[in-house]
């Protein structure tokens, strides 16, 4: 058996942390099996279902590099199909007609609240004769639920699940303006689409009785189901934007990569003994439903922050490059010109050992594409005091008679000043750090000034002296 898996978000909002983990499950275990991982966009609910949506969630994948096989399916194009088998069923006696108007629906439900019992439909039109039909209503299609004994589920994940069938009703398949719903709908697409294996999360197990409803009823074999825990906050509530981001693509906004998030959502909920960083290949080697766990996850920050800092290490530079500039473009309003790219790859070294996103990464490298004059910020302001202006203009002598400008070279030259002045080396490196790179911290000073080069190195602290 060939295994396939489908990941089916609605496009009514952004693709949010738990259905990236979905379709990064699905994903996985598709590509460890060598099957195939379709993608559904299920956008029958027309007035929420938005192309803004639909484009954020495609982006999202994209960005996790979690490529789907042929084209994406749009369950709106499919609505006939759908209707199709809702009157297959009707003919073949496994459903009927219901002509209960909303007031008589609406007071179903009432009195089920008043006398405590769950809210279900009585199941008044089963076995009536449509002759009794009331003029004027359109009705909708129910199908007929199994009675007696219970349905069972082997899950995957949550192991064999049992349901009354006393607690399932007659549920809507078709409404009564000839649309079909969401539980019949998922049911045919997956059946015409082959999935084997439907990844969920386990809100959607109550879901899964229902859909095993319809596949039964049409004699059609069910896919096994996988019904995962949700993730919760830090503080065990359900993950929510007072958490932080809740989008994927505000994660990408925020400087994390792609390889760490993945990384990251896999450990949630998903172990392989005591691996933490588990780039994709192995990733799609070990991944299996049996170790999926039965408890939610929570969603932690920091061990994100402190996985993106080991990716950011380890990525390649170039790529690095192109991510920083994009930024420092963003945040400036001007692409580095060429003089800033190359100072920015060859910092770039210095850079990424200290950062832990792109955001931080860029607004760390700012300075090396930064244009004269530097503007400090309030703490590298503080630095520069009229007496520290004085040992920098001293200090700018000394460097212009340096013949190397190599780091040990510039180190050797502002040592010897400070031992010349009788002052500690911090006392002229931290002004110097505030006219090089307008901030109160950055990579080694030497380092900065070694590849800021001679000629901008003098200019930065002649401007630093000229504007006080």
């Amino acid at each position: 058996m060939t295994v396939v898996t489908r990941f089916a978000p609605s496009p009514t909002g952004m693709l949010h942390v738990g259905g990236a983990r979905t379709a990064l499950f699905n994903w996985l275990f598709s590509r460890h099996h060598g099957g195939r991982f379709h993608l559904r966009i299920e956008d029958t609910d027309r007035k929420r279902s938005t192309e803004e949506a639909i484009e954020a969630i495609l982006g999202g994948l994209r960005w996790l590099e979690l490529d789907w096989d042929g084209e994406a399916v749009f369950q709106s194009t499919r609505l006939e199909r759908h209707a199709a088998v809702a009157n297959e069923l009707l003919e073949s006696g496994k459903a009927y007609r219901c002509y209960c108007t909303p007031e008589e629906l609406a007071e179903m439900r009432e009195a089920a609240k008043r006398e405590g019992r769950p809210i279900r439909y009585d199941g008044r039109w089963r076995d009536r004769d449509p002759s009794e039909a009331p003029a004027g209503v359109a009705p909708a299609i129910r199908i007929k639920a199994p009675i007696e004994d219970e349905t069972v589920i082997e899950d995957l994940v949550q192991g064999e699940v049992r349901v009354a069938n006393e607690q399932l009703d007659d549920m809507v398949i078709l409404r009564g303006d000839g649309t079909p719903t969401y539980m019949l709908s998922v049911v045919v697409d997956d059946l015409d689409m082959g999935i084997t294996h439907v990844i969920r999360g386990d809100d959607h197990l109550t879901n899964a009785f229902r859909q095993v409803m319809v596949f039964r009823a049409m004699g059609w074999n069910e896919p096994r189901f996988a019904h995962i825990p949700l993730i919760h906050g830090a503080d065990g509530a359900k993950l929510s934007k007072r958490h932080g981001a809740v989008s994927v693509l505000e994660f990408r906004e925020q400087g994390f990569l792609p390889e760490a998030m993945c990384n990251y959502l896999l450990r949630l909920g998903w172990g392989h003994g005591d691996e933490e960083i588990i780039p994709r290949g192995k990733a799609v080697e070990w991944f299996d439903l049996d170790a999926v766990g039965r408890s939610a996850a929570r969603f932690d920050y920091a061990k994100l922050t402190h996985l993106n800092a080991h990716y950011l290490q380890q990525a390649d530079e170039a790529r690095l490059l192109d991510e920083v500039a994009r930024r420092i473009a963003a945040m400036t309003g001007a692409e580095p010109d060429a003089e800033g790219r190359k100072r920015l790859a060859a910092g770039m070294g210095g850079l990424r050992m200290r950062a832990r996103t792109l955001r931080e990464l860029a607004e760390n490298a700012r300075f090396y594409a930064a244009s004269r004059p530097i503007e400090p910020n309030d703490k590298a302001r503080k630095l520069l005091s009229p007496e520290a202006l004085e040992l920098l203009a001293d200090l700018a002598g000394s460097l212009r008679e340096n013949p190397d400008w190599s780091e040990s070279g510039i180190e050797e030259t502002v040592k010897a000043f400070a031992d010349a002045k009788g002052i500690k080396l911090g006392s002229v490196a931290q002004p110097l750090r505030a006219a090089l790179t307008g901030s109160n911290v950055s990579p080694g000073i030497f380092e900065v000034m070694a590849i800021l080069g001679s000629a901008e190195t003098l200019g930065r602290i002649e401007d630093s002296i000229a504007q006080t």
